[in-house]
């Protein structure tokens, strides 16, 4: 059953100044450097990401009992904006909406987010604890295995919401993760239309193999909207399967480009 929204996060004071927004799943990171063992124990492999199943439960208790952890505020889309924020320096530059917990873990995103200067708009749910993601290191390459929780709650009535249109309107670009095709397609629907009609930019992340394999519908339903599209070469290689052009790296992304725009454009310049 999907999950009801409860309240957003406190209104930030400077929303006029949102020049990029980025809709996503909000995660805290645990991460650990492991052993092969650990990785084969939970079926994870380095350079990939998966959404933890029931067998995943376990697993973030266990790793914090058998190995060093350290705590991040994370997930792909947050992550991205609180980079972009620290390169643009004025507080408020960046926007980010997802869903958390009303808990700690929800508390310390919130209040990481806020610390770097990004305005935090959290749809916050009562009842559903914020999500996890652990982070299972080996060799300077990574495994990540999400537990969505809250961030899987996130409904489209929390983006209606006037504070988030407010941001929204303000913002020039707007940034998604694929990972959010499986939480929200109608509200990713929802900001491609505002970007086509307001001639804005819409940025889409493929994020991991398991979107283009298992999401292709809410990925191609997405797709018209887009004016940025980034992905690795795994990612791009599974999308190019998925739609039938091969594995070809330069031939996906010509492809990827001649699709069917919304605005039938390309996106305008950034305002100076």
């Amino acid at each position: 059953p999907r999950c009801t929204p409860s309240s957003c996060s406190e209104k930030h004071p400077a929303m006029a100044d949102t020049k990029l927004i980025g809709f996503g799943n909000p995660l805290l990171d645990i991460s650990a450097v492991v052993e092969q063992d650990v990785l084969d124990k939970w079926g994870a492999k380095l350079n990939d990401a998966i959404l933890a199943e029931d067998k995943h439960k376990p697993m973030y208790a266990e790793l914090a009992e058998s190995h060093p952890v350290e705590y991040i505020a994370g997930g792909a889309t947050q992550n991205s904006i609180r980079v972009a924020q620290w390169v643009m320096g004025k507080p408020g530059s960046t926007a980010f909406v997802g869903c958390v917990g009303k808990d700690q873990f929800g508390d310390k995103l919130e209040q990481a987010a806020r610390g770097d200067g990004v305005n935090a708009a959290y749809m916050k749910h009562p009842e559903t604890p914020t999500g996890t993601c652990a982070v299972l290191v080996k060799g300077g390459e990574r495994s990540l295995v999400a537990n969505l929780s809250a961030a899987n709650c996130y409904e489209i009535s929390h983006y209606e919401t006037a504070e988030i249109q407010e941001l929204v309107t303000a913002a020039n670009i707007v940034y998604c993760a694929g990972f959010f095709l499986t939480v929200s397609p109608p509200t990713m629907i929802a900001l491609g239309k505002h970007v086509a009609e307001k001639h804005k930019t819409f940025c889409l992340n493929l994020s991991a193999p398991f979107i283009c394999q298992f999401f292709k519908d809410p990925l191609l339903s997405v797709m018209p909207y887009v004016d940025f599209l980034f992905g690795n070469e795994s990612e791009a290689a599974e999308f190019g399967k998925a739609m039938g052009w091969g594995e070809e790296l330069d031939v996906v992304a010509l492809k990827a480009a001649a699709m069917p725009k919304e605005s039938g454009s390309p996106p305008p310049p950034p305002p100076p």
